[in-house]
């Protein structure tokens, strides 16, 4: 029987920036492989899941718990590309929480405490993984960005928490549109990615 394991592009422990969990230490697995596409990503390399070494689910729990964190964050890329479970069972076994970031483009697995969707126009989200989100963080990059967060709101649980995130390179064009929809639609919150402002990965 081979060993489970994903293409890792990078892992390390942080504090986390963005969204609901900001300001908590966790340690993140961005996985390699996407398909979404999005002009403005941040983290292109990740794309090509060839491009990455396969690390074993024994290799990557020993790394969290040598690290000390309590919290892993699986990101990407697009880890729901993957099955999940045997990551978050062999997580879960050490008492670490598991959240993950997705676009909701691919159905959910694993078991999660904390589920953050943050829908791309490129490959949209499956409308059953956004009845799942705890978190909802839509990226903003133009106006036109609002009537997707709408929309994609309409399909998540009243209990789910609302973001709207400028992107980074426009945040100082976008943001007062973002202060204006948040006020005028107060389940909204804004998100800001703090990591970027304090010098972290």
């Amino acid at each position: 029987m081979h060993a489970i394991s994903y293409p890792l592009m990078e892992d390390f422990y942080t504090i986390q920036g963005e969204g609901f969990n900001t300001g908590k230490a966790a340690y993140f697995l961005r996985l390699g492989g996407c398909d979404v596409g999005c002009v403005w990503c941040d983290v292109k390399d990740s794309w090509e899941a060839e491009k990455h070494p396969l690390v074993t689910v024994e290799e990557i729990v020993e790394r969290v718990l040598k690290s000390g964190a309590d919290k892993v964050v699986v990101t990407g890329g697009e880890p729901a590309m993957y099955d999940l479970l045997p990551l978050t069972e062999a997580l879960h076994q050490k008492k670490i929480e598991c959240f993950i970031e997705t676009s909701g483009a691919y159905p959910l697995t694993g078991t999660w405490e904390w589920i953050c969707v943050s829908p791309k126009k490129f490959k949209a989200p499956l409308p059953e993984v956004l009845k799942m989100a705890d978190e909802l963080k839509v990226i903003v990059y133009n106006k036109s960005d609002f009537d997707w967060a709408e929309k994609n709101a309409g399909f998540t649980s009243p209990e789910c928490i609302l973001f709207l995130q400028p992107e980074y390179s426009v945040i100082n064009v976008i943001m007062p549109s973002i202060i204006n929809h948040a006020k005028s639609n107060t389940r909204w919150r804004i998100s800001l990615q703090t990591h970027k402002y304090i010098g972290i990965p």
